[in-house]
């Protein structure tokens, strides 16, 4: 089991930047597959990001495909998403999520990951 704390979430101007950090606990981290996701009012759930547990296997969606870099630090074991060029349709809640199967990577099934975090509020306005 693996506790997630998201965090660097703010105000940025569009075309800016802005790294979230996943902090895991309870676990190593390097364990699991990780998956970014967000939910913006009144949109549904969407799969931004997601790289399975050796690294052999990364997603992006294609919105954020370019702009967005997901990267794990094991020494810390905290996952992060650097976010470049944001603009408004970023603006969103921000999750980082889990998934302990091996292999796993699909930001498509949400159910496939067992742990989540609070999420970050991801505001990009000028």
């Amino acid at each position: 089991q693996v506790q997630l704390v998201e965090s660097g979430g703010g105000l940025v101007q569009p075309g800016g930047s802005l790294r979230l950090s996943c902090a895991a606990s309870g676990s190593t981290l390097n364990d699991y597959a990780i998956g970014w996701f967000r939910q913006a009012p009144g949109k549904e759930r969407e799969g931004v990001s997601c790289v399975s547990r050796t690294g052999a296997i990364t997603y992006y969606g294609e919105s954020v495909k370019g702009r967005f870099t997901l990267s794990r630090d094991n020494v810390k074991n905290t996952a992060y998403l650097q976010m470049n060029s944001l603009n408004a349709e970023d603006t969103a809640v921000y999750y980082c999520a889990a998934d302990r199967r091996i292999g796993g990577c699909n930001v498509r099934d949400f159910s496939s990951y067992d742990y989540w975090g609070q999420g970050t509020q991801v505001t990009v306005s000028s």
